[in-house]
């Protein structure tokens, strides 16, 4: 059985991540329309994505968004980089895991996180749209994070935008020739969740146009009955 001491600790657990939550609600409701930028920790500023992402930043600002990022290096620094130069507000959302670099210095909000689920619902909750530059395994997450929500209706015409066309051709290449056409594990709407790009304005321009907030709180079941007509 578990000790008395260690049902404390848990239940400590779950005031901290509380705190998160409401931290996060508290910081980002005031932040206005934001847009997350997401891309590698490992991207060295002389990288063409860097600048890209520097550049897409610019272009978020300018159409009247803030910019939310991880808060980390790479492409994270490179879009609170740019956000921070044109002017705009900053957001950037770190995580405390032992190999984490010091938070860049371009974020004009910085939040902590300790646990990765409550800083990636502030990710979604708070964004009209992704913008996801070449990365790792977090940047995939979080890609396929808010396909999932869409395809599952959690999120409605979120816009999420693929920047960088030579690293995503053989992801994508591989989602429709094998994970639709072979496996039918997909169906042929859910290739068209996303959009793919190397124009910092298109990007910019899929996400005004697609209106506004996208976050649906989430609802349980909708019982049939509700449907049934009666005659």
């Amino acid at each position: 059985m578990a000790s008395k001491t260690q049902f404390d600790q848990e239940t400590w657990r779950v005031f901290r991540i509380m705190a998160e939550f409401v931290e996060g609600f508290e910081e980002l409701s005031k932040v206005g329309q934001a847009v997350s930028i997401f891309g590698s920790a490992r991207t060295l500023p002389s990288s063409p994505y860097y600048k890209l992402a520097q550049q897409t930043a610019v272009e978020v600002v300018r159409a009247g968004y803030a910019v939310i990022t991880g808060g980390g290096p790479g492409i994270m620094e490179a879009a609170n980089k740019g956000a921070a130069e044109a002017g705009g507000r900053s957001v950037g959302l770190n995580i405390e895991i032992p190999l984490e670099q010091i938070p860049n210095p371009y974020q004009n909000i910085s939040l902590s996180f300790r646990y990765f689920f409550a800083r990636k619902m502030m990710f979604t909750k708070y964004s009209q749209g992704f913008i996801i530059f070449p990365g790792g395994y977090g940047t995939m997450d979080e890609l396929f994070e808010s396909l999932t929500l869409i395809q599952t209706m959690k999120m409605s015409t979120f816009p999420v935008i693929l920047m960088g066309k030579q690293f995503w051709a053989g992801l994508i290449d591989w989602l429709d020739k094998v994970m639709f056409h072979v496996a039918h594990n997909i169906s042929a709407e859910d290739l068209q969740l996303f959009t793919l790009t190397d124009d910092p304005v298109e990007a910019v321009t899929i996400v005004r146009e697609s209106g506004e907030t996208h976050w649906t709180e989430p609802v349980g079941l909708i019982r049939a009955n509700h449907h049934h007509h009666h005659h």
